[in-house]
């Protein structure tokens, strides 16, 4: 069976989510896999964006959910942790 050759290109970079001592960053970005349309992307890259380690993609409408669980998720413990401190 060939190898397929899978094509990048980064079209956005949103930023780093953690830095390591190797070199290598987590980022969050937008990237066009395969030429198609650009998807967010969560995976560590080397300096020069050549290597990159296993990651996750996410549609737009599943970046959104994320953002809303997460937010939602938050937002609730810091009501309840509010809530517990008027009670006091």
């Amino acid at each position: 069976m060939p190898d397929k050759k899978i094509s990048y290109e980064i079209k956005e970079h949103l930023g780093v989510i953690n830095k390591s001592g190797s070199g290598w960053n987590r980022e969050l970005n937008l990237v066009s896999w395969n030429g198609n349309d650009p998807k967010y992307d969560i995976r560590e890259w080397d300096e020069f964006h050549e290597k990159m380690s296993k990651g996750i993609t996410l549609t737009p409408w599943e970046m959104q959910k994320m953002t809303d669980l997460y937010l939602k998720n938050n937002t609730d413990r810091a009501v309840a942790k509010g809530r517990a401190i008027e009670e006091e």
